[in-house]
């Protein structure tokens, strides 16, 4: 069983990171980021058999957790869980997160600790997801009095780390042709861009680790 420690960064219930530590010295540290269209009712446990299998590969996985929509988060509280968060586990960093994780994720490459980025079916453009209405309109509301430029990663082109974008062609919650937009508009921006868009994958597969989505990731990495 995988050593788990939990670290906070604040003094809200939902400002902690859990560690899964390596066997031995890490070959490299990751900060993954849960999924849920930022709400409340979601949370890490989402992405721990994600982190056991990345602290079974040998790497030191950090679980964050941050204030969601419903629990005090939204902007700019979220971003600033992410930013604090990032902070705790410290350089260099490659950021993991599955949908609204994935939005996380890519946000963050802006962190100085970061140094690649991954997201899983992420919503990567919240300008796309509020025109296409995502989940009852959870972007606007993530967004709210703030700038969307300063929330969505796709307007914050070119993030300048390396990214994955991995995505089912079959997903029914967040479409793939989103990943592939962003793709396109990031390296035309100057950002190296791998992509992967496999068939017969939906939106829940990148949470088990026996999965080709998440094969992908452990290629990558």
């Amino acid at each position: 069983m995988t050593a788990r420690a939990l670290h906070r960064y604040g003094d809200d219930p939902a400002q902690v990171v859990e560690r899964f530590a390596p066997a031995g010295e890490p070959r490299g540290t990751a900060a993954v980021f849960h999924g849920g269209f930022w709400r409340d009712a979601y949370d890490r446990r989402l992405m721990d058999d994600l982190c056991e299998d990345l602290a079974g590969a040998g790497w030191a996985a950090w679980n964050v957790e941050y204030r969601r929509l419903g629990g005090g988060g939204g902007w700019p509280a979220t971003f600033e869980d992410v930013t604090a968060a990032l902070d705790l586990v410290g350089a260099p960093v490659v950021t993991i997160g599955h949908s609204a994780g994935g939005h996380l994720a890519l946000w963050a490459a802006g962190h100085p600790n970061v140094t690649r980025a991954v997201a899983q079916a992420g919503v990567v453009d919240l300008e796309a997801a509020i025109r296409l209405g995502l989940s009852r309109g959870a972007a606007r509301e993530l967004v709210g009095d703030g700038d969307l430029a300063a929330c969505s990663p796709a307007a914050r082109l070119p993030l300048g780390v390396p990214q994955l974008l991995v995505h089912g062609a079959d997903d029914d919650t967040v479409p793939a042709s989103m990943s592939a937009a962003y793709a396109e508009r990031a390296r035309a921006a100057g950002d190296a861009v791998d992509t992967a868009i496999l068939p017969g994958v939906g939106h829940f597969e990148h949470l088990d680790p026996r999965s080709a989505a998440w094969a992908a990731v452990r290629e990558w990495l």
